[in-house]
């Protein structure tokens, strides 16, 4: 039996127990996917990262990020998270760390308080912005318990976005927002009837406030095992790179709070700018430490 240790940190906080928590193994080497996949089953978080020797040495690490059920080719909390476990550890040169994943390349810059301490990270999404399948109001609505008068489609239709994972993006009312439940058996039933989801059904919906630069939003992913997530950073991308591409701006700041409804407040700050390849997107946030262990396997 073989020993593997690793910490848990949460993350897109400033406080213990609020934020999204997150398992990292900051040495994974010699775990298999399956070893990993179970990992990640038994903890039973959102996602748990494995850190893994670079297959380019200039690069910091490859990581492989789980959920519940599959690996995931990129998601923001993690690599916010393992960003600031690798910073800590001192794995940081000149304060960037470079993750490769099945997404693509991943560029952390870490952040730090006055006195120099690690305090959290921020991530840029691998790839520029891409827009999927549009989906009828009437069928999201249904899978989180609204009526199809709760979907706002003035800015946008329900639709698929993606920067390295992807996403159906809703704008919503506010009093939707509060009242959303996921329904299961709805989720899975769009997922059968919409081969262009491609397998994949993780439903992100949001309110502006009035200037817009203000985000209140919920992620629903029940079909991977998370009923609700307190902090998305891969939908939190996609959300500010989609916002950018409604308007002419070159660029804009979102600050999204995420979790309330759970009683994990979350604060992600993510910014969206047009670049020659299309529009990128970046979030950033911090993090808290919170235990440490040792797996069995």
């Amino acid at each position: 039996m073989r020993a593997y240790s690793f910490v848990t940190v949460d993350v897109f906080t400033e406080r213990r127990f609020g934020g999204n928590p997150l398992a990292v193994f900051p040495d994974a080497h010699g775990l298999t996917d399956g070893e990993m996949q179970s990992l990640a089953a038994e903890l039973n978080l959102s996602e748990t990262t494995f850190v893994l020797p670079p297959d380019d040495p200039a690069h910091t690490a490859r990581v492989r990020i789980f959920n519940r059920t599959h690996e995931m080719p990129f998601a923001g909390h993690p690599n916010v998270g393992t960003g600031f476990v690798l910073a800590q550890a001192g794995r940081a040169k000149d304060d960037k760390l470079r993750f490769e994943e099945l997404a693509g390349l991943v560029e952390i810059e870490v952040e730090r308080d006055a006195a120099g301490a690690v305090t959290g990270a921020t991530i840029a999404a691998p790839q520029p912005l891409a827009l999927g399948i549009r989906l009828a109001p009437e069928a999201v609505a249904g899978c989180i318990g609204l009526a199809a008068a709760d979907i706002v489609t003035a800015a946008h239709p329900p639709l698929r976005a993606a920067v390295g994972n992807d996403f159906v993006i809703a704008e919503v009312t506010e009093s939707g927002l509060a009242r959303a439940i996921p329904d299961l058996a709805a989720f899975r039933r769009v997922l059968a009837e919409t081969p262009a989801l491609e397998g994949r059904f993780a439903l992100y919906i949001y309110v502006r406030d009035g200037n817009g630069s203000r985000i209140r939003a919920r992620m629903f992913s029940p079909i991977a095992g998370t009923w609700e997530d307190p902090a998305t950073g891969s939908a939190a991308t996609p959300l500010a790179a989609l916002l950018l591409s409604l308007g002419t701006a070159q660029s804009a700041r979102y600050d999204i709070a995420q979790g309330v409804e759970m009683g994990r407040p979350s604060l992600l700050r993510t910014t969206a700018r047009r670049t020659p390849d299309g529009i990128r997107a970046w979030v950033g946030g911090a993090c808290v430490p919170v235990l440490r262990g040792e797996a069995m396997v």
